[in-house]
């Protein structure tokens, strides 16, 4: 019996994956408020009633995304944030960032897009993960000297420009060859070592 279960289970996880993948391919070249339940149980190639046992709707398949996308990195940034000096850990971020757009460009583009597109859900959700990615951010400055000090909601805001940066980093490196890739990681380190050194003085004076 256990083993009937655990075969129904591994083939429902199976096909939730495949109309995931099958929406993504799909948004590649449109907005999730215009793609169509049929279509992407069509490229999925599930029956439609099928969609329903995994999905609420298009948004709930949406939302799913945003989690398959952001909800698996928090461990990787934590570990990128773990280094306390501002070089290694400005070169780690900006790595991470240019691996992901490199590794899953699909997955970016969804989130650059969907971030400020017309389905609520999932804004929110995009929303809600760039929150705690900024609140793990300024957690991890508290721990550090430098912020001795330093006011909760300022550390959120220093938080909010780093996690900020990173989108900006990641949607400018979506459409980059190498070459122009190399550049905008150059800039980026750059400008995050200009507000690493702002920081340094923020409570001057």
């Amino acid at each position: 019996m256990s083993h009937t279960l655990g075969i129904r289970q591994a083939q429902k996880q199976k096909t939730r994956q495949a109309l995931m993948d099958a929406a993504l391919r799909l948004l590649e070249d449109q907005s999730l408020s215009s793609l169509g339940l049929r279509e992407v149980t069509r490229a999925a190639g599930v029956a439609p009633t099928a969609f329903y046992r995994h999905f609420r709707d298009t948004a709930d398949l949406g939302v799913a995304l945003v989690e398959e996308t952001l909800g698996s990195l928090h461990a990787t940034i934590g570990e990128a944030l773990g280094d306390s000096r501002d070089e290694r850990r400005i070169d780690r971020t900006v790595a991470l960032i240019a691996a992901l757009v490199r590794d899953s460009p699909a997955h970016v583009r969804f989130v650059a897009r969907e971030r400020h597109g017309g389905v609520q859900p999932v804004r929110e959700a995009i929303g809600a993960q760039l929150r705690l990615f900024a609140a793990e951010v300024a957690a991890a400055f508290a721990r550090e000297p430098e912020s001795a000090g330093w006011k909760e909601k300022d550390l959120l805001m220093l938080a909010g420009v780093y996690v900020d940066h990173m989108v900006m980093t990641a949607s400018a490196l979506l459409e980059a060859g190498p070459e122009e890739a190399e550049r905008i990681g150059s800039l980026a380190r750059r400008q995050l070592r200009l507000v690493s050194l702002g920081r340094k003085h923020w409570l001057d004076g």
